[in-house]
């Protein structure tokens, strides 16, 4: 054990730590979650302390070599060398004070080491004076999260793509297969396998564009705006050098807020991102749904199409198979919305200059883009790619359906159709066979309506 002191007085740390008396604290305050802050945020957390120390060098604020000692203790810890250096509770100071304190501890000790000192020698390097130069948690926290999330927003978006492109291409390859369409789960007018699975594509498509929609948003980031956002005790340089060192080591196109005041109080951007997950994970909800009951059967359901088998659907029924992919989709679509939710309030609870609520909506924005992430990539892999036509049965619902009697209506008359359809239910038999037996069309002359059966956007 070592022995540290600040303001409140002396603690005991461990001595193989290299967080210091702020984490101890915090630790002994906050076990809530039961769950530490995401890795995402807290390296986004380093990244800008990174960026922040060659600013303040650049500026003449910060010596050379503390400067780089900082720089080097972070690109140790991006490597995930000391991740468990970093155990804070998400449930903490709402600005996120903690975590922003144990990783400017950790920065310190790891650069004091460097520089020939030791772990909580705050003469060579002080986590405030030094690694905090500058910033607060109040512009620092909320950057972070943004750029966790633009990080991540470009993971979900690849796989994303996957995703669609995997729909496409089961679209081509059904694009022949005629069935009934459905509206209200009853028969309606028919449409092919493929143009369903191309709809499935489009969808995930809007979506995909309204994540990078949010993403543009997040690339507008507070750092440097200090404690309210006006930037006091700094120069007025140092959020465009914070901003372009950040770039210049991530590649990315991050920007300086254009008003210091309302990105450090309002957290709305991060809600739009949040807003955008939850429409993803509804429309996933939506087409894994669509996917179990087209799969329904096999023999007392709808069969359109059959799912690949993961494993044994039943402890006491053989040979069952259940659409457990899909499920488990759904159940991790429900927990985004759940998050999404828990963002939403979040964010209207800021007060006055800042919000105080932080560390959840940014644990709850990274756990949802980890999720659907997740949940892309597994129901890729485990269900769209082997999904397989019933081609079959679905001939026999598109020539049974009583939706198919639409495209009579404009050489019968709705109310003859509608009798039509009637006497089908009540004897069994489809509608090509009555109009053949009743003689109200020539079989070319239906062929042709048949034909056309589809829509003119096939």
């Amino acid at each position: 054990m070592r022995i540290e002191k600040d303001a409140m007085g002396e603690k005991r740390v461990p001595g193989k730590a290299w967080y210091g008396i702020h984490t101890c604290r915090s630790m002994e305050n906050f076990n809530v979650a039961g769950e530490a802050v995401p890795l995402a945020i807290v390296h986004a957390i380093v990244r800008l302390k990174a960026a922040c120390a060659t600013a303040n060098e650049q500026l003449g604020l910060l010596d050379q070599n503390r400067s780089q000692a900082i720089r080097k203790a972070c690109a140790t810890i991006l490597t995930g060398a000391h991740d468990d250096q970093f155990p804070v509770d998400i449930f903490q100071a709402g600005s996120g004070t903690s975590t922003q304190m144990n990783v400017n501890e950790v920065i310190a000790n790891l650069a004091a080491v460097e520089l020939g000192g030791k772990p909580g020698d705050r003469e060579m390097v002080h986590p405030n004076d030094h690694v905090n130069k500058g910033q607060s948690t109040n512009n620092i926290f909320p950057s972070a999260i943004r750029l966790a999330s633009v990080q991540l927003s470009h993971r979900l978006e690849a796989a994303l793509d996957q995703s669609i492109a995997s729909f496409s291409e089961k679209a081509n390859q059904f694009a022949g297969i005629a069935k009934s369409g459905r509206t209200h789960l009853q028969d309606a007018v028919p449409i092919t396998l493929g143009q369903e699975f191309a709809g499935y594509a489009r969808a995930l498509e809007k979506a995909k564009t309204r994540v990078a929609n949010a993403g543009e948003n997040l690339l507008e980031i507070g750092v440097g705006g200090n404690a309210v956002g006006t930037g006091i005790n700094t120069k007025p340089a140092f959020r465009s050098h914070i901003v372009k060192a950040l770039n210049d080591s991530i590649g990315l196109s991050f920007r300086a807020a254009n008003n210091g005041i309302e990105i450090t109080s309002f957290m709305t951007d991060m809600g739009q991102m949040s807003a955008a997950l939850r429409l993803l994970a509804l429309d996933f909800l939506k087409i894994t749904n669509d996917l179990r009951l087209l799969a329904s059967g096999p023999n007392t359901g709808i069969r359109e199409i059959r799912l690949p088998a993961v494993e044994p659907g039943s402890s006491i029924m053989p040979g069952k198979v259940n659409p457990s992919i899909c499920e488990a989709a759904n159940m991790a679509c429900i927990q985004v919305v759940g998050h999404d939710a828990a963002v939403a309030m979040a964010c209207g609870l800021g007060q006055l200059e800042l919000n105080t609520h932080m560390p959840l909506i940014g644990a709850n924005l990274v756990r949802s883009f980890n999720i659907l992430i997740r949940t892309c990539t597994m129901l890729d892999e485990k269900c769209i790619q082997g999904i397989e036509a019933d081609e079959e049965r679905c001939r026999k619902n598109f020539e049974t359906s009583a939706g198919l009697a639409t495209i009579l209506n404009p050489a019968l008359g709705y109310d003859k159709v509608a009798a039509l359809v009637k006497e089908g239910l009540a004897s069994g038999k489809n509608l090509k066979t009555l109009v053949a037996e009743k003689k109200l069309m020539t079989e070319q002359e239906l062929d042709q309506l048949l034909a056309g059966a589809f829509g003119p956007n096939l």
